[in-house]
C-alpha cells in the first residue's frame, strides 16, 4: 500500500499515493507545453513572443497557462524589465535546469523511437 502524502515536508513522498502532491508536478512536467518550453528556455532566457515561435502550435492561452504554472512550482523565473513596452523574459530557475536534462532525454527518445511507434493506433 502507498504511503499518504500530503501538503506537508515528507522524508518519502510516493507518486502512486492518491493524495500526494507528487502527482501535481507529474502532471505538469508530464504536458507536453511544459516540455518543450523548458527545452526552448535550456538555451537560456526567452521571451513569450520567442517561447511562442518556437512551440509551433502552442496558442497564447495555453502558452501563458503553462508558463504561469511552472513559475508557480518553481521551475521557471519571470523578469519583467521597465520599457515601453514592457520587456518580460522567462528564465529556468535551478530547480527547472535540474528536471531539463531528464524531460531533454525523453524528447530525443520520442524523436529517435517515432518510427517504430505505431501511430495508427
Amino acid at each position: 500500500m502507498g504511503t499518504l502524502c500530503t501538503n506537508e515536508r515528507h522524508d518519502h513522498h510516493d507518486v502512486y499515493a492518491a493524495q500526494c502532491p507528487c502527482r501535481d508536478v507529474l502532471d505538469l512536467l508530464a504536458n507536453k507545453w511544459s516540455a518543450l518550453a523548458i527545452g526552448a528556455m535550456e538555451e537560456g532566457p526567452q521571451r513569450f513572443g520567442a517561447l511562442q515561435r518556437r512551440l509551433e502550435g502552442v496558442s497564447p492561452k495555453v502558452l501563458t497557462a503553462t508558463l504561469r504554472r511552472l513559475e508557480d512550482k518553481g521551475f521557471v523565473e519571470r523578469t519583467v524589465y521597465p520599457a515601453v513596452p514592457l520587456h518580460v523574459e522567462y528564465a529556468l530557475t535551478a530547480l527547472g535546469r535540474s528536471v531539463a536534462d531528464p524531460l531533454g532525454r525523453l524528447r530525443t527518445w520520442v524523436e529517435d523511437h517515432m518510427d517504430d511507434i505505431d501511430a495508427t493506433g
